[in-house]
């Protein structure tokens, strides 16, 4: 069965594939994941259904995919020789408009996982694991060279601290979360807690 899923996805060029995560996003952008449906993902990207759902098996697949295709290289490949320069260095990977866009769409997607057990499930494997994962790189690395206790519990809540203050800074200022406020951040909070 996965023989076939690879085959049958392997009929997809790169180039086609990147056309339909962006197709999806906009959708999702425009319309909220409740309201996005196949058939508009089909019409849209003058697609069938029925390629969609052998591709991707389901809306929310598809969606965490797009999402996940759509995020900049990862920050693991990243190595400047700090922690701290390799935190500044992942939320230099996209302007503040894309960011201010990402943040409006990730807000939308947190609220839809609530009624959604499988957007969860696809964000979890899609987009969060892989970010854990390439998180504990980060991490691994700065203990490595010294930088960080390998027993400071801060590193467990890395993530958490990153996202919340993603999150965070359009509920509580009122303002799309930018380059300089995260860098501001990572400074403030982020260092001293994995440092201390």
């Amino acid at each position: 069965m996965a023989e076939t899923a690879t085959t049958r996805r392997s009929r997809l060029t790169p180039e086609r594939e990147a056309e339909l995560y962006e197709a999806v996003l906009d959708l999702l952008r425009e319309v909220g994941y409740d309201s996005l449906t196949m058939d508009a993902v089909a019409a849209r990207t003058r697609s069938s259904k029925a390629t969609l759902y052998r591709q991707w098996g389901g809306k929310a697949e598809l969606v965490a995919r797009s999402v996940r295709h759509h995020k900049p290289v990862g920050i693991a490949s990243v190595d400047t020789g700090t922690l701290r320069g390799d935190l500044h260095a992942m939320i230099t990977r996209q302007d503040d408009c894309e960011m201010e866009q990402n943040s409006s769409l990730m807000r939308a997607l947190g609220t839809a996982v609530h009624t959604n057990p499988d957007l969860l499930a696809a964000l979890r494997e899609w987009l969060v694991e892989p970010e854990l994962d390439e998180m504990r790189q980060v991490v691994r690395r700065a203990v490595d060279r010294g930088e960080v206790r390998a027993d400071n519990p801060a590193i467990d809540y890395l993530l958490h601290m990153i996202i919340g203050s993603f999150a965070a800074r359009t509920m509580i200022d009122n303002e799309p979360p930018t380059q300089a406020f995260l860098s501001s951040y990572i400074d403030a909070v982020v260092i001293p807690a994995l440092v201390a």
